[in-house]
């Protein structure tokens, strides 16, 4: 039976593991629980993100029994590249 999770683009985005699976085995996983689900998304989370595994919609006719999802990071010093220093719009 199992717990199959699928892995969203914000997940697939935020980790390259994720990545990395979805490329070698699909957009979805098996599970032999939702705790070995989380568990996963906890040992995939890169420093200073956070995955998550989510129920899936009772409407949702697909295959997976929840979501992995990835929340989007607003923490500037994640930035690939440092922010420029601003100028007056006249200096344009």
């Amino acid at each position: 039976m199992g717990y199959v999770v699928a892995l969203k683009p914000s997940a697939r985005r935020a980790s390259a593991a994720v990545g990395e699976w979805v490329a070698a085995e699909g957009p979805h996983r098996r599970f032999e629980s939702k705790a070995l689900a989380r568990e996963w998304a906890r040992e995939v989370s890169p420093q200073g993100r956070t995955l998550w595994v989510q129920d899936a919609h009772p409407l949702d006719e697909g295959p997976a029994d929840g979501y992995l999802l990835a929340r989007a990071s607003r923490r500037r010093d994640l930035e690939e590249e440092p922010p420029g220093e601003q100028r007056a719009l006249s200096e344009l």
